[in-house]
């Protein structure tokens, strides 16, 4: 069987301007990078007035090193749906260097349901990332430089709480003592470095309505205090306007392709454990002006990549889910169900009994929500019918139906049973979308909501300091803004080992930040951290060029 690399490597791309055609979209509003991707002027998208498509969010169960293939699954169901005439478009997030190099690999898709051209998505891309991380480090800079030259607006270098980013796991530079070597390179303090994924930029981005929106937004990202606690924003150091000049290209969305032929908007990245996880807002709104049904997906599991597309997009851009998939896998649950890795190929049905409570969770979860949920079963080759049987009476159980997908082997083809439920469901209208809190909650209560409703915790705690923190933010306005809760991905805890579905745990939030300009507080909750490290063997190891040039190892 071919790989991955060798599947997408054989596909003959069509021009990025008949994918364009077929979307309806002018060549004069289409800016080519190269030959098979491009972005689209955002002037032009503003003033659409379609009917709006559909909107079907895929989201899985809480991710194991066994894989479950959320991204797969968002292309297998798009260009599924196409193939049985209802047009749809994807909207997908850009990967990360971080993850790529790190211990994700690739973030195209696999096997006959990929996203192509597959090695530029990977590396680079249009330079997106590239903009945003030099958008938030100018504002750091502007922030040292300033305290260098008079400080005129007090700020109180001890409460400086801009880093700067990049964009690679580098776990030196969590924490950092920076401008040190005399008079001459600043004030010395402590800070340090996030990924550019956790950049506020980045959510920015994503959670912008328009260009102008962006600016406004930028200018609102509080930096830091005086010493009096007034916040300075990056508007008071005259920052937010030379920020928006380095993402004027950044904010138009990308289009490609999957390997069928079929349209696919990929535009930012924000991670789902340390942010929001979700496409931009710009991207997912042409989708739905221009496709029937809109295929997105939220980062990994649907107690963090859901629950912020749903509490925190959906809520602020005004979007209206149709319906929910989640993707589960045989060899997951049994990982869920305490069965090793290196057993997972292994018939054990009792094991995928065990495991199932994580995916009835998520499954009860976005029932919260007011939508209905599909379960997809991502096939793998070690699969029984004994134990995909289990699965599906375990959806069936609590009024879910459970479908097998062979969309990695198959493509549209193997994923047409999951297209026509998608769609029959879609059509009836009988989601009933709501967040699960309120604006007006206090934003610890709303932290809590999500530990009890969606973690199933006992209660979420927090230290004297971090409630004084939320008090000031309220009575400075913030108090209506949702809450990103910032949590290891492979467990409803804290405890990334603690698999299934764990009920009366703790969350403990041991610090928040506040991203007035994207518009949401951050909670950190137990040791995940804003800045990833590389694993023992990271992906880099293995990625190289071969003698005529092409890239190995993404996958």
């Amino acid at each position: 069987m071919k790989t991955d690399i060798e599947i997408s490597r054989a596909a003959r791309l069509r021009p990025i301007g008949e994918i364009a055609d077929g979307l309806g979209i002018p060549h004069s509003a289409v800016e080519p990078y190269g030959r098979a991707k491009a972005k689209i002027d955002t002037g032009w998208l503003k003033p659409l007035a379609r009917p709006e498509g559909k909107l079907i969010l895929v989201t899985a169960i809480n991710p194991t090193p066994a894989g479950e293939g959320k991204t797969t699954t968002s292309v297998g169901l798009a260009d599924a749906l196409n193939r049985i005439g209802r047009k749809a478009v994807l909207a997908l997030r850009e990967p990360s260097l971080g993850p790529c190099f790190g211990t994700k690999g690739g973030a195209t898709g696999g096997g006959y349901a990929q996203v192509v051209p597959m090695d530029d998505i990977n590396l680079h891309f249009t330079g997106d990332f590239h903009a945003i991380t030099a958008a938030h480090n100018l504002l750091a800079a502007m922030i040292d430089n300033h305290v260098h030259w008079g400080n005129a607006l007090e700020i109180d270098v001890r409460r400086i709480s801009w880093r700067r980013v990049m964009d690679m796991n580098d776990r030196a530079l969590r924490d950092i003592v920076q401008s040190i070597g005399g008079p001459a390179n600043g004030f010395p303090r402590e800070s340090g470095f996030d990924i550019t994924v956790a950049s506020e930029v980045m959510a920015i981005l994503c959670l912008a309505n328009d260009s102008a929106d962006l600016e406004r937004r930028l200018g609102d990202i509080v930096i830091g205090t005086t010493r009096d606690r007034r916040a300075v924003t990056a508007r008071d150091l005259k920052a937010d306007g030379a920020m928006a000049v380095l993402l004027k290209d950044a904010i138009k969305p990308n289009l490609v392709q999957t390997l069928e032929g079929n349209p696919a908007l990929i535009h930012g990245g924000p991670f789902a454990n340390i942010a929001h996880g979700c496409n931009s807002v710009i991207a997912t709104r042409a989708a739905l002006a221009l496709g029937e049904f809109v295929v997105t997906e939220a980062g990994f599991g649907a107690d963090l990549g859901a629950e912020k597309f749903l509490d925190i997009k959906c809520r602020k851009a005004g979007l209206h889910p149709a319906a929910a998939v989640i993707v589960a896998t045989v060899r997951a649950l049994k990982m869920n169900g305490g069965v090793a890795k290196a057993d997972l190929a292994q018939e054990d049905v009792a094991a995928v009994k065990r495991g199932a409570v994580n995916l009835v969770r998520h499954i009860e979860n976005i029932r919260q929500f007011g939508l209905p949920a599909i379960v997809a079963i991502n096939h793998f080759a070690t699969d029984t019918e004994a134990e995909i049987a289990e699965i599906e009476a375990a959806a069936a159980a609590h009024g879910s139906q459970a479908i097998l997908c062979r969309h990695w082997a198959q493509g549209s083809a193997g994923a047409e049973a999951l297209a026509h439920a998608v769609a029959a469901i879609a059509d009836k209208g009988t989601a009933q979308f709501a967040p699960i809190y309120d604006d007006a909650l206090p934003l610890f209560e709303k932290m809590n909501a999500v530990a009890t409703r969606i973690y199933r915790a006992k209660e979420a705690v927090a230290d004297p300091g971090v409630h004084a923190q939320l008090a000031r933010w309220e009575t400075d306005g913030h108090g209506h803004l949702p809450v990103c809760m910032a949590k290891t991905q492979y467990s409803f805890s804290t405890d990334p080992a603690l698999l299934g579905a764990p009920t009366g745990h703790i969350v403990p939030i041991r610090e928040v930040r506040l991203a007035a300009g994207a518009g949401f507080v951050v909670a950190i909750c137990g040791e995940i951290m804003t800045m990833p490290g590389l694993p023992r063997t990271p992906a880099a190891e293995a990625i190289r060029m071969d003698a005529n040039g092409a890239i190995e190892g993404l996958f």
